[in-house]
């Protein structure tokens, strides 16, 4: 799916996301394993509020996209902050980059925008093909406890200044799968535009996500809960999983 409408609304709507401080905690966990400076690939980077960040401390930030109008507000972030970031439309599962990467990041539930398994490796396949030996690459995911107990069934209200949303989720029979449907009511004037989107969420669990990577050529270093240095535990909404490309 391209995002077309979510993406004009998406930063409104996420505006109780820190950037910032989620920025700064990926790039602490970076400088834990010896990552500073130089390349990094901010993989599915949406409106590109985190490729900013990264970019503001100093490194050199390729960020990439599926959906070409999340990468044009990106572009227009990037502009108006004066940094200097390389845009590329790509799928995650196909990435194709120049050269290797010292450092790649996958924030805020990317990786469950992949419809299986399957899909999971084969994006961990293709980004060792452009890491370091010994590179670094944080991404975090949903887990199933959050798809099942949180999302699944419920439905969101956010209403904001310029736009009204719905967010109606269905858990599928699978019992891991989220289906999201999200209607917006964008201001334009004194009337409202209506737009819907509709995707999925898919959930997995730690050991199929560690399978996925290992049998790719990563290794895991590390698991951490959201924003923490803590063991992720049953009840986890999100993991961080820190891994290295081994040589």
């Amino acid at each position: 799916m391209s995002y077309s409408s979510f993406a004009s609304v998406y930063d409104e709507l996420t505006f109780n996301v820190d950037y910032e401080k989620r920025a700064e905690y990926i790039m602490s966990i970076l400088k834990d394993n010896g990552i500073e400076d130089g390349l990094l690939l901010d993989l599915a980077c949406g409106t590109g509020s985190l490729s900013v960040e990264f970019a503001k401390k100093g490194f050199e930030v390729i960020a990439t996209d599926s959906s070409a109008d999340m990468l044009m507000e990106a572009q227009n972030k990037a502009f108006s902050e004066g940094v200097n970031i390389m845009f590329l439309c790509q799928k995650m599962q196909e990435t194709d980059l120049y050269g290797t990467v010292r450092a790649i990041v996958c924030s805020l539930d990317s990786i469950n925008h992949l419809e299986n398994i399957d899909e999971v490796r084969k994006t961990f396949s293709v980004l060792k093909n452009f890491i370091d030996d010994g590179g670094i690459m944080i991404f975090d995911v949903n887990t199933l406890y959050k798809h099942r107990e949180v999302l699944g069934n419920n439905t969101f209200i956010y209403d904001e200044k310029n736009v009204y949303c719905v967010w109606q989720n269905r858990l599928l029979p699978d019992n891991k799968t989220v289906s999201i449907n999200l209607d917006f009511f964008v201001k334009n004037g004194s009337t409202y535009e209506r737009f819907n989107e509709n995707f999925k969420e898919t959930a997995f669990s730690d050991e199929e996500i560690t399978s996925a990577v290992e049998n790719s050529g990563f290794k895991v270093v590390k698991r951490y809960s959201d924003l923490s240095c803590s063991t992720p535990k049953e009840d986890t909404e999100r993991v961080y999983y820190v891994l290295r490309r081994e040589y």
